[in-house]
């Protein structure tokens, strides 16, 4: 095994719209696709996408049959999906002209996770494994505590903030990755600098990655004697949709990581990838396999 996404599917229903809609208003939509999302499904297609052996561990509900076939037609292994009969976990995301979204999220099948279920998915994982975690599952405190005894090697992504994530020892990560807002939550700053004296000041051993929209991304890497630091400006394009952006700079980062390549490389393609996808509507059906992306970074 090289990568064991432990995350949530969904089935989005994805609403394009003038304007987001604002309180006591009734908004007509100029047009409805459903497809498929969820942080742990996106970014286990980005991660195959570029080039990763993944697993995708979590829930599959009812009616998210659709989920698992997509998985494997993007070659991620679905043996460790425990069916449930809760409904498939799904989002309602508006999109706005400009491409910026809007989303309501709702678990169903993704809160099902139990403790028999953490151990046999881990199971399999054997020490320096990629485990890749968000926070649209439940039991997310119990996942690192085994994944952490086990000795893999542990990436975060926050998302969506929430009071949940005060049970999580950030001390067990390897890797955080989040946004200027969730720096801000967690640090009191959103100053990706001085986030990261916070971050490393608490949690001395964990690399952070802060996405920072417009003005690119910044990593901060703990090496053995030293702290790499990284900072990537995004690949200017017209932005169509930005839902799954984020998941996609995600999972192409964490191939690069399980890959090898160095620090600048992973900040490089994972933006590249990013930036591709944001001219594409959809949140996994956006994801650029690696051909795109190298293509991309030749010119």
């Amino acid at each position: 095994m090289k990568i064991l996404n432990f995350g949530s599917m969904n089935l989005d229903h994805v609403y394009q719209v003038p304007h987001f809609s604002q309180p006591g208003e009734s908004l007509s939509v100029t047009e409805l696709a459903t497809g498929p999302g969820g942080k742990g499904l996106n970014q286990s297609i980005a991660m195959a996408r570029a080039g990763a052996t993944v697993f995708q561990g979590g829930c599959l509900g009812a009616g998210g049959e659709r989920l698992k076939t997509l998985l494997e037609e993007n070659g991620v292994d679905t043996s460790l999906l425990w069916p449930v009969d809760e409904a498939q976990g799904h989002a309602i995301i508006q999109v706005a002209p400009d491409g910026e979204n809007s989303i309501l999220y709702y678990g169903g099948s993704n809160r099902c996770v139990t403790e028999a279920q953490i151990e046999q998915t881990l199971a399999p994982c054997t020490q320096g494994d990629l485990l890749v975690l968000q926070n649209e599952i439940v039991l997310l405190a119990e996942i690192i505590e085994q994944a952490y005894a086990k000795g893999l090697t542990i990436l975060l992504n926050p998302s969506p903030f929430d009071e949940e994530l005060a049970k999580v020892d950030f001390g067990k990560l390897d890797w955080l990755i989040i946004n200027e807002l969730e720096a801000g939550f967690l640090t009191g700053t959103q100053d990706p600098d001085q986030a990261w004296e916070v971050l490393h000041d608490r949690y001395p051993r964990l690399s952070v990655v802060i996405t920072l929209g417009s003005a690119g991304s910044r990593a901060y890497r703990v090496l053995a004697d030293q702290v790499e630091q990284v900072q990537q400006p995004v690949f200017p394009v017209q932005a169509v949709d930005t839902t799954g952006a984020g998941d996609t700079f995600t999972g192409y980062f964490a191939a690069g990581l399980v890959r090898g390549d160095t620090l600048r490389q992973c900040m490089e393609k994972a933006a590249m990838a990013a930036a591709i996808s944001v001219t594409r509507p959809g949140a996994a059906s956006s994801v650029p396999t690696l051909a795109e992306v190298e293509a991309q970074q030749k010119i």
